[in-house]
C-alpha cells in the first residue's frame, strides 16, 4: 500500500465491486486493505472466475459469482470496472437506493494524498496510448518524475498509493472510465479526436461525446483540442473549467495564436509564449517524430501542448519526441522486400484509425477485414480510394468492405480471401506482394477487430510480421 496517508473513513464501509478482472480485483484488494467490507459481484461463473474468487475470499473478500445484477444489501458505494454498461440493473438499483457509483479512475482520484501529483489527461477515439507515451517521454526529458498510467503502463491505483513519488502523471482515459469519474479534475487535458466507437456501450454518439468531454471538467490550465475536429472544440466550449484555463488548439497547419502547429517541417508553439500574436517558439522537427505520419504528428502536437501547459521547456519536447519509440503494431515498419515496404498497423481496429493510417502512405496495397463491430466503410473507402493499388480482404465481415470498394473504388483490384483461419494472414501477405510494385507500401490496417481469427490485435500483427519475414527469407 505504500507510506502515503489515506483517509480512514473506509473502515467498516460496505463497498460492492462490480466485476472481477484487471481493474476490479485490484480495487477490491485496495478497499479491503483500507478496512472496507468488500463484496465483489460478477456475471460470469466459469473456472477462471472461481479461481479468482477463491483467492479473494482467502483475503476476507466476499465474492458472488453469476449474479452481477443484484445490489447486495447494505451497499454504501459501488465501484465498477470500466466495461460494465451503464444500463445494467445493478446500477439502476444503486441509483434507486441513493448509492454512488465510481469507476477505478474515480477511486484512484479520491484516494490521492494531499500532495498528490497533478494529472495531464488524454482521451480520444484513436491515438490515446501513443500520445500519453509521447507526453511521458517529454516530461522525463524535462527531468520530471512521471509515469504513463491509466489504460497503459502503471495502474492508477498503484501510481496513487505506491511508494514511488511523482511530479506529474500522464494519464490515458477511455470514455468508459470517464463516464464513472464525476469528480476528476485534471491540471490540463486533451481530446484528440471523436469518431463513432463503442456506441453499443454508450447508447448514442451524443452520449459517447459527452463522456469524452468530462475530461475537460474543472481543468486548471489548458483544454487541448483538435482544430481539425470541431466536435473536440465544442466539448471545450461546453466544459466548466477553472477561471484562467485556456483553450489550446493543435493543427497540422500553421498555428494561430493559442495554438501549436506545423511550419516548414517544424513543430511550433504560439500558445505558451509571451506574445502569442507576434511570437512563435520552435519545439521540434517533424523528423524527430517516429513515424512522421500525419496523425502521429497530431499526437505529438497534443503531447507537446500538454507538456508546455505544465511549464516544460521547448528543448524537452524535442528530446522527448526523439527518445520516444512507438508500441508494436502501431504503424510499425516490418521489412522492405524488392522495393516494397511492409507496415503493421494491426492496432487500427476501427475505421477512424485505419483512415489515419491510410493517409500516411501512397500507393498502398491494403490488407483489411475482421469483425466490423457495426461499422460502415463507405466514407473510409471514398477517402482512401485514390491511394489504393490493390486490396486484400480477409475475416468474418470482409464483405462489408468489398461492397464499399465496389461502390466507391470499382477500378481497384480486390482479392477476397474466403477463409478465417489463422493461416489466412500468410496467404494475404502473398497476395499483397503479388499486387505491389516497387515504391508501394503493403499496409495491414484492418479497420476491424481481430477476434474472429486472432486472440487480439497483437497476435494479428505478429502473424503479419511473421508472414512478411517468411516472404523475405523465401526471396533472399
Amino acid at each position: 500500500m505504500g507510506s502515503r496517508q489515506v483517509s480512514t473513513s473506509w473502515q467498516g464501509k460496505n463497498v460492492t465491486v462490480a466485476g472481477l478482472g484487471v481493474s476490479g480485483i485490484p480495487a477490491a484488494r485496495v478497499l479491503a486493505g483500507l478496512g472496507a467490507r468488500v463484496t465483489v459481484v460478477n456475471d460470469g461463473d466459469d473456472e477462471r472466475s472461481r479461481t479468482q474468487a477463491a483467492q479473494l475470499e482467502a483475503e476476507g473478500i466476499t465474492v458472488r459469482l453469476g449474479d452481477g445484477d443484484t445490489l447486495p444489501e447494505g451497499t454504501e458505494l459501488v465501484v465498477t470496472t470500466p466495461g460494465w454498461q451503464p444500463g445494467k440493473p445493478l446500477f439502476a438499483a444503486a441509483a434507486e437506493a441513493g448509492v454512488e457509483v465510481w469507476g477505478d479512475v474515480e477511486l484512484a482520484w479520491r484516494l490521492r494524498g494531499p500532495d498528490a501529483a497533478p494529472w495531464l489527461a488524454v482521451t480520444g477515439t484513436n491515438g490515446k496510448t501513443t500520445t500519453v507515451r509521447m507526453l511521458a517521454a517529454i516530461l522525463e526529458a524535462a527531468g520530471l518524475r512521471t509515469a504513463a498510467v491509466g489504460n497503459i503502463g502503471v495502474s492508477l491505483l498503484d501510481a496513487v498509493l505506491g511508494e514511488e513519488e511523482y511530479d506529474v502523471l500522464a494519464v490515458e482515459l477511455s470514455s468508459y472510465q470517464l463516464h464513472w469519474a464525476p469528480s476528476l479534475r485534471a491540471h490540463s487535458a486533451a481530446v484528440l479526436n471523436l469518431a463513432p466507437d463503442h456506441l453499443d456501450w454508450h447508447g448514442s454518439m451524443q452520449a459517447y461525446a459527452a463522456d469524452k468531454g468530462r475530461i475537460y471538467e474543472g481543468n486548471q490550465v489548458a483544454c487541448v483540442y483538435n482544430a481539425a475536429d470541431k466536435a473536440t472544440e465544442d466539448l471545450v466550449r461546453e466544459a466548466d473549467v477553472e477561471e484562467g484555463c485556456r483553450a489550446i488548439g493543435f493543427t497540422l497547419g500553421t498555428p494561430g495564436p493559442s495554438q501549436v502547429g506545423v511550419v516548414d517541417d517544424l513543430l511550433v508553439d504560439r500558445a505558451f509564449v509571451e506574445n502569442r500574436q507576434k511570437q512563435a517558439q520552435e519545439l521540434a522537427q517533424v523528423s524527430d517524430i517516429d513515424p512522421p505520419a500525419p496523425h502521429n504528428i497530431a499526437n505529438a502536437l497534443a503531447a507537446a501542448a500538454l507538456a508546455r501547459a505544465f511549464g516544460v521547456p521547448a528543448t524537452a519536447v524535442r528530446d522527448g519526441l526523439r527518445a520516444f519509440r512507438p508500441d508494436p503494431h502501431r504503424i510499425e515498419f516490418v521489412e522492405e522486400i524488392a522495393g516494397v515496404r511492409y507496415v503493421d498497423d494491426s492496432k487500427a481496429t476501427n475505421t477512424h484509425a485505419a483512415e489515419a493510417s491510410l493517409a500516411a502512405y501512397e500507393p498502398i496495397v491494403w490488407i483489411a477485414g475482421g469483425l466490423a463491430k457495426g461499422a460502415t466503410f463507405d466514407e473510409l473507402v471514398t477517402t482512401a480510394a485514390k491511394r489504393l493499388r490493390g486490396v486484400v480482404l480477409m475475416g468474418a465481415d470482409r464483405a462489408l468492405i468489398r461492397e464499399a470498394l465496389a461502390r466507391h473504388a470499382p477500378e481497384v483490384p480486390v482479392v477476397d480471401l474466403d477463409r478465417t483461419d489463422t493461416g489466412a494472414m500468410s496467404a494475404a501477405v502473398g497476395e499483397a506482394a503479388a499486387l505491389a510494385r516497387p515504391g508501394d507500401t503493403v499496409l495491414l490496417a484492418p479497420a476491424c477487430a481481430s477476434m474472429d481469427m486472432f486472440v487480439n490485435y497483437n497476435k494479428r500483427g505478429e502473424a503479419f510480421a511473421d508472414a512478411v519475414r517468411a516472404l523475405a527469407a523465401e526471396r533472399a
